[in-house]
């Protein structure tokens, strides 16, 4: 026998979790900056710097940017002091090896700063880093017997797809702009600078993988009189990433992080800025692949060995953007004059089930910076549960990110601040089954052999469930032959009917 063969090439996804650490240094305030009265917010930015694959492990490397904003002792307005924290963690990941990519993304949950003496503060910050680790996978199966009619074998196949991630890439890029702040007089004092960075679009064209989004740059700023405000600008990007084998009609998930962010006040006017990003792309690439297997095998004259393995395939079951609406009231304790920056951060995104729903929890956590009845700055922190339920068989596997898309509103309100926001939930739901596949046969000795001569035709009724083809492997005949010998059209069997099988000589 000759078999035909054929071979999956994909990636496992071998490990998918978010890491949850806290990290702490001890900082001293720089010579040139004055003593500490009150510390006021914690402004920080979660950069990557590197990732490695290693045996069973994926470990991510990145530095928090944080801006320790205070109010200094003799009055003034609010000074900021610069703080580099590096990270570093890893997760198991079993049967990844070097030639595996990892995927991550880190996020700064809260970072909050405590004034140990008036020229040291310990700096305290909690991250969450989502990290998918992708392992490139062979799988060997068998297609079919070559020549199988002349030979007289009988053969099942399977036909169907297998939903697959066919391609995983990533892509650093670095650009530039010049961002102009809205305003006249005075340059403003720039206290503190973060960047979300959204993909927008993404389509498959040939074996180009082509993407577009924006920056999404926040600033808070202090004028020359010691007001404080908020400014916002964007910043447009468009990439191209090799990606072969994918085909166009691929559904792509891009994702892309912040490497390291630089902005300057141009001299001369410091309303006008020059940023410079460095970003890093991550790619995955899912495809539809029609797949044909031999799931059973059997000779009309001779018993065969049959070697079989069940080969798992993929089905996409939902692939959906659920939109969650968020509006709550964030207590003070006190009366809130105006508003001055609102921030948010996404956490870990938790799943629980109950019956035929899984649940789908992610911590907001939301900074809103404000003056109170005195004038003075104020910072309250609220971490908020936002829920999201969807229909799911039991035995699914859903992956899910979340993002927060446009700015978070806050106004103030009776007994603190309301703040308004919509968190979107990017669902992937899959469900994989098990089909039993040959992997390897053998012809044995012929079905008489020594048991005299088989009888030509046997009567028999159809057990409830049999399949017109376990009756004909049984017997060593062909389907064809016992549906001409019934005078049956179609590999229905009849119930309660006695079937005439005859054997194949």
């Amino acid at each position: 026998m000759e078999f035909e063969r054929d071979t999956i090439i994909n990636y496992d996804t071998v490990a998918e979790v978010t890491l949850c650490q806290e990290e702490t240094l001890e900082s001293i305030v720089p010579d040139a900056c004055p003593d500490i009265l009150r510390i006021v917010d914690v402004c920080g930015q979660a950069t990557i710097s590197g990732k490695q694959a290693r045996e069973g492990v994926a470990q991510v490397t990145g530095m928090v940017r944080a801006s320790i904003l205070y109010q200094p002792e003799g009055g003034g307005g609010l000074r900021r002091m610069e703080v580099g924290l590096p990270f570093t963690c890893q997760a198991e990941a079993p049967g990844l090896t070097e030639r595996g990519t990892v995927l991550a993304s880190p996020r700064l949950r809260s970072a909050e700063a405590r004034a140990l003496n008036p020229r040291k503060v310990l700096l305290r910050v909690d991250l969450a880093v989502d990290i998918t680790a992708c392992q490139p996978m062979e799988r060997p199966i068998c297609v079919g017997v070559t020549g199988a009619e002349e030979e007289g074998l009988c053969q099942r196949q399977f036909q169907g797809e297998h939903y697959q991630l066919c391609a995983v890439q990533e892509k650093p890029f670095t650009f530039s702009d010049q961002v102009r702040l809205q305003g006249t007089g005075e340059s403003p004092v720039l206290l503190a600078v973060r960047a979300q960075p959204v993909c927008t679009e993404s389509k498959l064209i040939g074996s180009k993988l082509i993407f577009k989004g924006m920056v999404e740059l926040y600033f808070l700023l202090q004028e020359a009189g010691g007001t404080l405000s908020a400014a916002h600008e964007s910043m447009p990007f468009s990439q191209i990433i090799e990606v072969a084998g994918a085909g166009e009609e691929g559904d792509c998930q891009v994702e892309v992080e912040v490497a390291s962010l630089q902005c300057d006040q141009l001299p001369g006017d410091g309303r006008e800025l020059e940023v410079t990003l460095e970003l890093l792309a991550q790619a995955q690439v899912y495809c539809r692949r029609p797949l044909t297997l031999l799931q059973d095998l059997y000779s009309t004259s001779n018993l065969m060995e049959v070697e079989r393995e069940n080969q798992p395939l993929c089905r996409l079951t939902e692939q959906s953007v659920r939109p969650q609406a968020v509006r709550e009231l964030l207590e003070t304790g006190e009366m809130v004059r105006s508003i001055v920056d609102a921030r948010l951060v996404l956490g870990q995104v938790r799943q629980s089930r109950e019956g035929k729903e899984l649940v789908l929890t992610v911590e907001a956590c939301v900074t809103v910076l404000y003056l109170d009845e005195n004038e003075l700055v104020q910072c309250v922190r609220r971490s908020l549960p936002v829920v999201c339920r969807l229909e799911c068989p039991e035995g699914a596997r859903c992956s899910c990110c979340c993002a927060c898309p446009g700015e978070v509103f806050a106004a103030p309100a009776a007994g603190g601040v309301e703040v308004r926001f919509t968190v979107e939930f990017h669902c992937l739901t899959t469900e994989t089954a098990a089909v039993p596949a040959v992997t390897n046969a053998q012809l044995g000795e012929l079905r008489n052999a020594g048991e005299g001569q088989r009888p030509s035709v046997v009567l028999r009724m159809p057990a409830p469930g049999e399949e017109l083809w376990d009756i004909a492997k049984a017997h060593g005949t062909t389907m064809e032959q016992i549906l001409q010998a019934n005078e049956l059209e179609e590999d229905i069997l009849p119930m309660g009917r006695m079937l005439l099988i005859p054997s194949t000589r």
